[in-house]
This record gives C-alpha cells, structure tokens and sequence, in this order.
C-alpha cells in the first residue's frame, strides 16, 4: 500500500520528487567529501585503487547502455529503450556508491606529468586540458542530476502512450547529452591519470 501511494505521489509530483532526490544525493556527496558522513569504511591504498578500476568499469557500461538507449528508441524499440536506460540508471547509481566509498574510506589523486612521459614536454598545455575535462565532468555530473532524475521518475510512473503527453523525451535528450559527455570525460581522466601519467594522494 505505501509503495502503491509513493507511486502515486511520484506520478502526480515529479518534480518535487526529482527536487527531494537531487537534493538527498548532494547532501551524500558534499557530506563524502567533507567528512560529515563517518559511514565509510577505511579503505587501503590497494582498495582505492581497485575502487578507481572499478568505476572506470562502470561509466563505461553506463555509457554504453546509454548509448544503446538511444539507439533503441530511435528504432521505436521502447521496452528495449526502457530496460538500457534504466541499466545505465543502475550503473550509476552503482558508480555513485563506489565513489562515495572511495572518497569518504579513502582518498582522491592528483596528477603529475613529468618528463619522458608521454606528451611530457608540454605537460602544462596537457594538465590544463585534464583540469578543464575534468572540470567538464564534474560540472555536468552535477547538473545532470535533477534532470536525469526527472526523466527517470516520469519514466518509471508513466505508460509509453502517457509520456508521449508529458516532457520526457525533452528532458531525457537533454539528460543523455550531458550524462553522456559527463561518463566519456570521466573515462578519459581515469586513463590519463592512472595508465598515462603518475598521480599523488590528497
């Protein structure tokens, strides 16, 4: 009966359904990062590294469920459309759980280009460009969350024929857009920073 009012609640009021989730999730966020959530266990210097590959993993199955998401629902393939989205929905919530782990347990890296490395010779020009996609990713992962979040929640409480009366597919292009942009950088900057070039903790 609750899971049937909650529906219900989510259906009729998305969008203050989206505003109390988007706002939960910063909350995990900023309280990981500052050390006002002591829920995290400690992790080692090996674990944090595992962490790192696995979440590489992760957006990168994100991406491709995304991708496959879209290409679906341009064949008009909806339940197929459907399950991708919500597999990459799922991968990301999964990738949320592991980075909170990691930086509430754990630790963050910065990078450290020297010479002999690849590119080395203008490792100014190329920490620059990882700062500013790094930046990117960061700036989009948090501004794709309420609107991620909306297209889920429409998604999940509407009938395909239903949403084709509401701003679903508005929302959800521009979700995929900067949730997609988001997991390529995010994936990139792991390769830079742990198979290109050197890194330090902070």
């Amino acid at each position: 009966m609750a899971t049937a009012d909650a529906s219900g609640y989510a259906r009729t009021h998305p969008r203050r359904v989206t505003a109390a989730l988007s706002v939960i999730g910063y909350a995990l966020v900023i309280g990981a990062f500052e050390g006002l959530l002591p829920i995290f266990p400690d992790l080692s210097r090996e674990t944090v590294l595992l962490f790192s590959d696995l979440i590489a993993v992760v957006n990168t199955l994100a991406l491709t469920s995304l991708l496959a998401g879209v290409a679906f629902i341009k064949r008009g393939e909806v339940e197929k459309h459907r399950a991708a989205m919500l597999t990459a929905f799922t991968l990301i919530l999964t990738f949320l759980v592991l980075y909170l782990w990691k930086v509430g347990g754990g630790f963050e890296k910065s990078i450290v280009i020297e010479q002999g490395m690849f590119l080395g010779q203008f490792a100014g020009v190329v920490e620059i460009a990882y700062l500013l996609m790094l930046a990117i990713h960061i700036v989009l992962s948090v501004v794709a969350v309420p609107v991620v979040l909306y297209a889920v929640v429409l998604g999940l409480t509407h009938t395909p024929e239903e949403l084709r009366e509401t701003s679903h597919a508005k929302y959800g292009r521009i979700a995929v857009a900067s949730w997609a942009v988001s997991l390529f950088l995010g994936v990139v900057t792991y390769v830079m920073l742990n198979h290109v070039y050197a890194w330090v903790p902070r």
